[in-house]
């Protein structure tokens, strides 16, 4: 049974300041112990205690929560958060005992659908979690009778602003083992690399994690697209995996040197000739001093 403890919100300061937030006829707003808050299942997305929580924080002290979060009601007892992760975060560092929050009747698909689409547009989202969100947002309209394939990934990105094209590359994203998807979101393996890596076996991706920790090279995307060939054939060793990621370590040597950065050194009226000519110099310069 669901506790009686939640109570319907009164007026405070902030609603005169800025309106009372306008609920759709059928729903109800409460202000919810936090005891009774339980996050979404599966929830995709950080809550963090960063600097923006922080600046969160200070400005729940100051003006409390001006936008309700949105719950649903849980068959074992209290609320399930499908909107308000991180103002529920910041209503307990805050010190607060409630949170205002607006409980609507969803449905499990209906849910996971208003949870990704209230999260989705934020400027900091890994591509895990975007991963993890497109693929749950899929599932769930097509379970809902969406029309077609092409349709359905198009209805998933609407929300961010993304192709149809687009979201199915983050949801081959969510394919990768987890060691994988961390080089994604640290920026080390691109995301088209990963997608192509999402088409490996989970033994094989597995093999080329131990294969970079044992000092190989990242994949670019052109030797994903090998390895993802070659699993394809079955006809991917663990030998062929050190093979292909070895080829980008050994060409690591090359240096590029662009115009531009060089360009700071000189005097404008210098000509190539001569910057080449200096730069060469010192090179050789340079080279006698190691003594080769």
């Amino acid at each position: 049974m669901r506790s009686n403890s939640a109570q319907k919100v009164k007026l405070t300061s902030y609603d005169d300041l800025f309106g009372k937030p306008e609920i759709p006829t059928g729903e109800t707003l409460l202000s919810i112990p936090l005891c009774e808050l339980h996050p979404f299942k599966n929830h995709p997305f950080r809550v963090l205690d960063d600097e923006k929580m922080l600046e969160t924080v200070e400005s729940v002290k100051e003006y409390g929560i001006l936008v309700p979060g949105i719950v649903r009601n849980r068959p074992e007892g209290g609320y399930e958060v499908i909107s308000g992760h991180r103002r529920w975060r910041a209503c307990e560092l805050a010190g607060l005992e409630e949170m205002p929050a607006i409980v609507r009747d969803l449905d499990d698909d209906a849910a996971t659908v208003v949870m990704v689409d209230a999260n989705i547009q934020r400027e900091d989202i890994l591509p895990s979690e975007k991963a993890r969100a497109y693929r749950m947002k899929y599932e769930a309209l097509k379970h809902q009778g969406s029309r077609g394939e092409k349709n359905t990934a198009d209805m998933v990105g609407e929300a961010a602003g993304d192709s149809g094209r687009t979201v199915h590359r983050y949801i081959r994203l969510a394919e990768l083992v987890p060691e994988l998807l961390d080089y994604v979101d640290q920026g080390r393996v691109t995301m088209l690399a990963g997608e192509r890596l999402s088409y490996l076996g989970w033994e094989e991706q597995r093999t080329v994690v131990e294969a970079i920790q044992c000092g190989s090279a990242l994949p670019s995307k052109d030797q994903a697209e090998e390895l993802k060939n070659l699993s394809q054939a079955e006809a991917l060793s663990a030998e062929q995996i050190a093979g292909i990621l070895e080829k980008k370590k050994g060409a690591s040597g090359s240096v590029t040197l662009t115009a531009k950065k060089i360009s700071q050194f000189f005097p404008p009226a210098y000509t190539k000739e001569q910057i080449e000519n200096i730069i060469y110099g010192l090179l050789e310069q340079w080279k006698k001093e190691q003594r080769w």
